[in-house]
């Protein structure tokens, strides 16, 4: 994220915002009368309350109703007496540097913190609790340190930390900073930088106040490698997020001199760093090896930006023509794309906005909707394009069928599609005999990204019994793919 000063970035920025009314998608303001102090995240509690968190690198996260007109935030958790920052002689990407809910947070009110700390200079991964009968105030003094690990240098620590799908905490750590992973922190599996983690905070276990997953790539080796990591070869991937369509893992992975990256996130990879620098070279510069490395799906030299910030895959309404595109930005040059990926053709990247901001992070919302975090202290979304997902402004590679999300589902699942070019789609539904169940889509439609509902229902109105069922998608009397789902009641 940080890796290059305010000082440096802001001529760049100067003029780069001069050309921004010129970009394709334009952004507003999302919360005109907050304004927050170095902006690093934004999440939802994931609770049906209607809340944003926000965390400042001081050491604060501030809490405010998802409202336009919302006036002013309450102070959710102040721990900037224990983390060290920019703020208090730490280096410019020390602080609060990420935030995650619990899955079951409305049950438990445990939420989970990365900060940095000193003596010695180190990453905490900490636990802190809601105040009993007050949803907008943290327990200071419930932590519970849950990992730590020491940081050799003051830049590169990560900072992003999530749950997956499979309910296990994923943190992603940085090679430990510097400049060219002088200890080849990245390559080594007996540390812990350099990687993407992966810890069951639910099962603790060994002493220790999470447990290790059994499918973790190096449990049970005997060889030093740490059991917490689930890929390593990464410089510093600041920000990472999970799309709950497809469930992959996109990481946007910082760069060194000349190339910034995007990764799929597959257990017990090797992304490289620093024996490639996305997919050239690095260490050594030239005839290096690249057996066994993954290479970055997307990456961009610095002529266009140097310093990535990863986002999102959108699922939100407001911006129907960006729906399943992954949307990253640059927080030196201020540019935000939308890249889409079907894995298998060629990527498409489309820039959508030359911002003129230092972005510093993204953030969506309970509605899958998306913010970006921007230094100068605000929060900022898309302008809203259209009502209704008809039609897309990127068009996809190809027409296919992505899958359906919850699966399995009660009372309702989302079938998601992409259509490549106009054509009559058919989205029908049929049991394991293969009768047809019921018919979702009969219509012709534009090009894009498209969703739609089934609720366990026939034609007729008649609730279906629990079961495997099947759902297929017919694009101009040509069969596109047939997936499998299990409706439970």
């Amino acid at each position: 994220m940080l890796k290059r000063m305010l000082s440096v970035v802001c001529p760049i920025i100067f003029i780069l915002a001069v050309g921004a009314a010129s970009a394709q998608t334009q952004l507003e303001v999302a919360f005109p009368s907050l304004s927050f102090q170095r902006p690093v995240d934004l999440q939802p509690p994931g609770d049906g309350s209607n809340r944003l968190f926000v965390v400042e690198q001081a050491g604060r996260i501030q809490v405010f109703e998802n409202n336009s007109s919302v006036n002013s935030p309450k102070t959710f958790l102040d721990i900037r007496d224990r983390v060290r920052s920019v703020f208090n002689g730490g280096g410019n990407e020390m602080g609060l540097l990420g935030l995650a809910f619990h899955p079951n947070y409305a049950s438990t009110g445990y939420f989970y913190v990365n900060y940095t700390a000193d003596n010695p200079r180190r990453t905490v991964i900490s636990r802190f609790s809601v105040q009993p009968g007050e949803p907008n105030a943290a327990d200071p003094n419930s932590e519970l340190v849950v990992l730590e690990f020491n940081q050799p240098y003051s830049n590169h620590n990560g900072g992003q930390l999530t749950f997956g799908p499979d309910g296990y905490l994923y943190i992603g750590t940085g090679d430990g900073g510097s400049g060219g992973d002088p200890q080849n922190n990245a390559q080594n599996l007996r540390t812990l930088l350099g990687a993407m983690l992966r810890i069951d905070v639910d099962h603790p276990s060994g002493g220790k106040n999470y447990g290790i997953p059994s499918d973790n790539p190096f449990v049970g080796n005997s060889r030093g490698y740490r059991e917490e990591i689930y890929v390593y070869g990464l410089r510093n991937p600041w920000r990472f997020a999970f799309d709950a369509v497809t469930g992959w893992l996109w990481a946007a992975d910082v760069g060194q001199n000349a190339i910034e990256e995007i990764d799929l996130i597959e257990k017990g990879k090797n992304y490289g760093w620093r024996i490639m620098e996305g997919n050239s070279c690095y260490n050594p510069p030239s005839g290096c090896d690249t057996t066994g490395l993954e290479m970055p799906i997307w990456q961009y030299n610095h002529s266009v930006g140097q310093s990535i910030t990863g986002g999102y895959v959108y699922r939100g309404s407001r911006n129907p023509e960006l729906v399943g595109a992954y949307i990253y930005g640059d927080y030196v040059s201020g540019r935000i794309w939308a890249l889409r990926y079907d894995g298998s053709n060629p990527p498409q990247n489309t820039l959508l906005a030359n911002s003129g901001l230092n972005i510093a992070s993204f953030g969506m919302d309970a509605a899958n909707e998306l913010y970006l975090c921007s230094f100068d202290g605000k929060i900022y979304r898309f302008k809203t394009t259209t009502t209704g997902i008809q039609g897309n402004r990127i068009p996809p590679n190809s027409s296919r069928l992505i899958g359906n999300y919850p699966n399995p589902f009660n009372p309702e699942t989302t079938i998601h599609f992409d259509l490549a070019a106009p054509g009559h789609v058919q989205l029908q539904i049929v049991n394991v005999q293969g009768e047809l169940v019921q018919q979702l889509v009969d219509s012709l439609l534009l090009p894009g990204s498209h969703h739609a509902k089934w609720n366990g229902k026939s034609f007729y109105n008649a609730m279906q019994p629990s079961g495997v069922y099947f759902y297929r998608l017919v694009v101009n009397n040509e069969p596109i793919a047939t997936k499998r789902m299990i409706f439970l009641k």
